[in-house]
């Protein structure tokens, strides 16, 4: 059996007394999509950081591509690509010079005005901190697009855009399962992320509540919503 992408074993972490994610045991293969689902401040965002290696784990172990985080971060970051909820983009920055930051990060020197089109944008001059929430959100893709990553770990892909927007994050993330990358994506938007994902992980209060293939995701985030409430 070939090795998991992403492999974690009671995996938790802890800020101060409290416990933000916990137990957590999950096998990821190449090209497998997953889909986190859950209220906020149910575990997602750690999850994705403890995978992103910007956490260590407070228990438990994880290991990415067969690597160890804590010694061999550096390897692990070269083939893995995080699209965080917020942008953290270089505000003062044109699109084209944000891209030539990142491309000169990851050892390449792509001339940026194709991964800019890619996503929808042109390579305008001004300043990243006058644009639109939207057009920022793109250039994230832009960002994760360009590293062309093993795995690509999602937070909230359809925030901030419209639904022309999230219409074109379904067909990105049906390209990048077309082109074998591994996906995780955490999202609210369950019946669409559902659709592009094989399997499915419910997070509540930081503990996993359900797993299972993404087509019963819908209806088991429902379920749970009408117990909890």
């Amino acid at each position: 059996m070939p090795e998991p992408v992403v492999r974690a074993r009671d995996l938790g972490r802890r800020f101060g007394g409290r416990w933000a994610l916990g137990r957590v045991d999950l096998d990821l293969l190449q090209g497998e999509r997953l889909l986190l689902m859950g209220r906020n401040g149910g575990g997602k965002t750690t999850l994705l950081r403890l995978f992103s290696t910007l956490l260590a784990p407070s228990r438990g172990t994880v290991a990415i591509f067969g690597l160890d985080p804590a010694r061999e971060a550096y390897r692990i970051r070269r083939r893995l690509a995080l699209l965080a909820h917020l942008p953290f983009l270089y505000e003062d920055l044109s699109g084209p010079d944000n891209l030539r930051v990142v491309a000169r990060l990851v050892g390449r020197a792509d001339d940026p005005a194709p991964w800019l089109a890619r996503v929808g944008l042109d390579p305008r001059p001004d300043p990243v901190r006058t644009w639109s929430a939207g057009m920022r959100k793109r250039l994230s893709f832009a960002r994760l697009l360009l590293q062309e990553p093993e795995l690509a770990l999602i937070d909230e892909p359809y925030g901030q855009l419209d639904p022309d927007g999230h219409a074109w994050v379904d067909g990105l993330l049906k390209e990048m399962a077309s082109a074998g990358t591994t996906v995780i994506v955490a999202s609210h938007l369950v019946d669409r992320a559902s659709a592009l994902c094989q399997r499915a992980l419910l997070l509540h209060d930081g503990l996993p509540r359900w797993s299972g293939p993404s087509d019963q995701a819908p209806r088991a985030w429902t379920c749970f919503q009408e117990r909890a409430s």
